[in-house]
Parts: structure tokens; sequence; C-alpha cells
């Protein structure tokens, strides 16, 4: 079966390329991603997938599913296809999207022998607020043995561990006056802001190691001579974990009650976007991904450790069924992601020869889950275990 595999990857790898081109050349920003939704979802119908669009509601959201006569196991892909703002598809998104369309044909070629259910999530706007969240919340993962999904960089990675997130937003709000003729009549929320930065950096010397608190000035005020009567803070608070991840939130929360009392200012507080969960890699599924990797030609060697130092809507997936996100190397150079050089490398042949790697090292993990009950057996009880410790 996995010859078979490999070989429809193969077969379909035109397709592949054209729809991950196509992607990477039409750069969406998160829940806009009209023309990559809409083209995946013609993909996935015209291979004989029941889609269902916009699923929650979510417009640039679909599931397409393909299901056998023979029971078994629910096995889930994932793709991703928003962009950065300004810097369009620097963290490869397309290819992703590439990997997980690729792994869902080759599956399918095989799916009336082993059994089972197969289901691609199209989740659009990972970067921000990430629509795995709603669907996780939902419980759109409740039933699924496994998900897969697989990322691009420069380098191989086994799936590691992502970091917990709340992304906060502080509002402050004053009295404007005249910073030369009246200055005593105002109240300055600039100060406010800076009181806040000022007591994060004092509070990080009391903070674990594994905790970032990093953060900008969104709003400044207008205008030098005038005192600011409104200025604003954004912040990502992150950890290995969401219970101290909630803990130095609320510290952070504290920091910024006390610079508003301190100024005179009212306050506002407010989540920007999404709070993601940490990833919880399932091992028993991580190494049965590894091991395809290898068995595809990429030496032990070449595979790092994982350990994720951003933060991953996927986190909160992991909560709800086993879950892996390994990394794919698509480029050569040590090119980072969310920079010029990985977007321009990533829209490259070799990049595209990296997809269709990953698409076949998901895929036949999804035929070994799919082919093999006692190993899901193995990786659901690990789930279960992670869960009831988390």
């Amino acid at each position: 079966m996995k010859e078979k595999i490999v070989a429809a990857i193969e077969e379909s790898f035109p397709l592949l390329a054209e729809t991950a081109l196509f992607i990477g050349s039409h750069p969406e920003l998160g829940h806009a991603e009209y023309l990559a939704s809409a083209r995946l979802e013609e993909v996935f119908g015209a291979a004989g997938f029941e889609v269902e669009h916009a699923p929650l509601g979510i417009p640039t959201a679909f599931v397409a599913v393909r299901k056998a006569r023979k029971p078994g196991p629910v096995i889930a892909l994932l793709c991703e296809y928003d962009a950065l703002p300004e810097l369009g598809h620097a963290c490869g998104h397309h290819l992703i999207s590439g990997m997980s369309l690729g792994a869902a044909l080759g599956v399918a070629s095989v799916l009336e022998e082993t059994g089972g259910t197969l289901r691609v999530y199209g989740t659009p706007a990972e970067e921000t607020m990430g629509a795995k969240v709603d669907m996780a919340t939902a419980g759109l993962f409740r039933d699924v043995d496994a998900a897969l999904m697989a990322h691009p960089y420069h380098s191989h990675v086994r799936s590691g561990n992502s970091l917990a997130m709340d992304a906060l937003q502080f509002t402050f709000h004053g009295k404007a006056a005249h910073a030369a003729a009246s200055p005593q009549e105002g109240i300055n929320a600039l100060d406010a802001v800076l009181l806040l930065f000022n007591s994060i950096s004092m509070l990080r010397q009391q903070l674990p190691d594994h905790v970032r608190v990093h953060g900008i000035i969104s709003d400044g005020g207008k205008a030098p001579n005038i005192i600011p009567d409104r200025a604003q803070a954004q912040f990502y608070v992150r950890s290995a974990n969401r219970p101290v991840t909630d803990e130095v939130a609320a510290k952070v929360r504290r920091c910024a009650e006390g610079a508003a009392l301190q100024t005179g200012c009212t306050l506002d507080i407010d989540n920007y976007e999404y709070s993601y969960d940490e990833l919880v890699t399932n091992a028993a599924l991580s190494d049965c991904f590894t091991a395809n990797l290898q068995a595809l030609g990429v030496p032990d060697g070449a595979i790092l450790q994982g350990k994720d130092t951003g933060s991953l809507d996927l986190g909160n997936v992991s909560r709800q069924c086993p879950t892996i996100h390994p990394y794919i190397q698509v480029v050569d150079a040590p090119y980072l992601l969310h920079t010029p050089e990985f977007r321009d490398s990533a829209m490259l042949p070799r990049a595209l020869e990296g997809m269709k790697l990953g698409a076949q090292a998901l895929a036949l993990t999804a035929c070994d889950l799919l082919a093999h009950p006692e190993l899901v057996e193995q990786i659901k009880r690990e789930f279960q275990t992670a869960v009831a410790e988390a």
C-alpha cells in the first residue's frame, strides 16, 4: 500500500505544485483567504471528497471528508493558507496546504483497502485569530484519532512543544491638554503605557526562564504638544504551559492596573487575538512520522529534536486529540521564517520537492494508523495520560 501512496503523490505532484504556487502568488491575510480556500475546496471536490464550506460560519474554512465503506480510525490532516502582512507567504503556509493536499490524495488511493475516514480541515488565520481555536472549542476534533500537519522550514525537525500564549491589549484613557501652556490640566495616558513597560521589565526578573513577555506601543498619542488622552500597548504573554501563562498574564494585568492608578487614567484590557494553548506532541505518533521520513531517505542524523519557541493554534487541537507538528526542510540555506528570503525561496522548485516529501511522510503515517489499530490504541493511551496530567 505504501508504494501505491508514494506513486499517487508523485502522479499528483503537478497539481500540488500548481495549487501551492497559486496560493503563494496570491497572499491573503487571515480570515480573508477567499482565493486560497476556494481553490482548495475545488481541488478536494474534484478528487471525490465531500466538502463542507464555511463550518461554524467561518467564511474561509472548510472540511473535506473521504470515508471508506469499511469502518476504521478518523485521521485528520490540516491546511493553513493565511499570509503575513506586507511579507506575504514568508511562513510557507502555501506549502502546508500542498503537503496536506498531497497526503490526502495519497491516502485516498488506499482508503478502501485500509478502511476508516480521512478529514482535511481548512483552518484560516493561524497567524492571528486562528480558526483551530474555534474548531477545537466547538468539538470538531473530539472524534479524531490523530491530527497531522507539517510545517516548512530550513531543517527537518521532530514535532516538539510550543508555547501557550495570551495576546493582551491595554488601552489607557486620560485627559488631553496643551503640553506647554497647561500641562497641569492633563492626564497623560502615554505615561501610563511607559509605566507599564517599566513594570513588566522589573517583573521579568521573577519569571521562569521559559516565560516570554514582549510588546509594542500601538498608540502613543497624536502630537508632542498635546498630552495624550489615549495610549495603547499590545503584549504577548507566553510560557511552556497554560497554568503559568494564566498566572503571568494576571501579573501583567496588575502592572497595567498599577500604571493606571499612578497616573489617574482609566484602563480597558482586551484580548486582541485568540489565546493559544501549548502544543502537546504525541510521542508515539511523532515516532511513527519520523520513521516514515527516514524510510523516504532522510537520515536520522538530519532530523533535529523539536522545540518550538513560538505559539500555534494547533496547541488547542492537541488538547482534543493526538497531534503532531513536525518541520520539513524545503530550503537549503538557513533562512528564518517570516523573512523575505524564506518567502522567495519557498516558491522555488527545491521547496516544492520538500513539500512533496512532507506530503509523502504524512500520508505514510496516516496509512500506518489506518492499517494498524494497535498503533492507534497506543497513541490514544498516551494522549489520555497527557490530558489527565495537564
